[in-house]
């Protein structure tokens, strides 16, 4: 497919017959905590073959299964993929036990503790950017002295924000980079969500199905489609809530 689709047209194609269907999550399937028009048509036709694979860095799989669940849609943790959860679990797999400055939210920050991490904002080994409720200018004065100083530090993901249920940007991890960048220039960052395909070869592999056999959809082509192009998958895009039929994100009208 060609140019921003909804999901209803993305259903009445071949995507959905798919070995692996592979999903963006807000923009996508939800919005805040509503459920987007036909994302139960999508898990229904699709079933355990329907894998979500996101840049969320608030939830663990576990958490965002129990959310989705309270809007009646009942994905199991086991086939959510998401870009905040696997970077503590990297972080505890290379770093094993180190003290870790963890700026994120409480599921995250429970993670890195469940895996043996010690979060330690004060004298960290390491430092891991995600979506932190609780940033501030305190945070971020803290953060810009310890890289400026060297401290490693791991992004969950760039993205600058994420669209609300009327398609007004709710600011993102990539925000919040913007302005350690802003005052610690020329910062070489590591990032473990897309545009990366990490996290699309990890829900792959975990289904076996190879990337000929496989489709993603989401709402960004500078995350998603890149991420989707590197892991050699179909990428369809489809339209963000709020935007008009056969119009790119991009190009919305003020």
């Amino acid at each position: 497919m060609t140019g921003a689709v909804g999901l209803l047209d993305f259903l009445a194609g071949s995507g959905p017959q798919k070995a692996a269907v592979l999903a963006d999550l807000d923009g996508c399937l939800i919005s805040g905590a509503q459920l987007l028009p036909h994302a139960l048509d999508l898990f229904d036709r699709c079933g355990d073959r329907l894998w979500i694979v996101s840049n969320n860095s608030s939830d663990t799989a576990d958490t965002l299964a129990a959310r989705l669940a309270a809007m009646g849609f009942a994905m199991q943790a086991a086939q959510i993929v998401l870009a905040g959860e696997e970077t503590i679990r990297r972080v505890a797999q290379e770093r094993p036990g180190q003290r870790v400055a963890v700026h994120a939210a409480e599921p995250l920050c429970a993670l890195a503790r469940q895996l043996g991490l010690i979060t330690d904002h004060n004298a960290p080994d390491v430092a891991i950017l995600a979506r932190d409720p609780g940033f501030c200018l305190a945070s971020l004065t803290r953060l810009t002295a310890q890289v400026a100083r060297g401290l490693p530090l791991i992004v969950t993901n760039p993205d600058l924000n994420h669209p609300d249920p009327e398609g007004h940007p709710v600011p993102e991890t990539g925000a919040l980079l913007a302005a350690l960048t802003a005052a610690v220039p020329g910062l070489a960052i590591p990032t473990v969500g897309k545009p990366r395909p990490d996290l699309l070869q990890l829900a792959l592999a975990r289904a076996g199905v190879a990337p000929a056999d496989a489709v993603f959809i989401g709402d960004t082509p500078e995350t998603d489609g890149a991420a989707a192009r590197a892991a050699g998958v179909e990428f369809v895009l489809l339209r963000r809530p709020g935007t008009l039929s056969g119009t790119p994100p991009e190009a919305q009208p003020c």
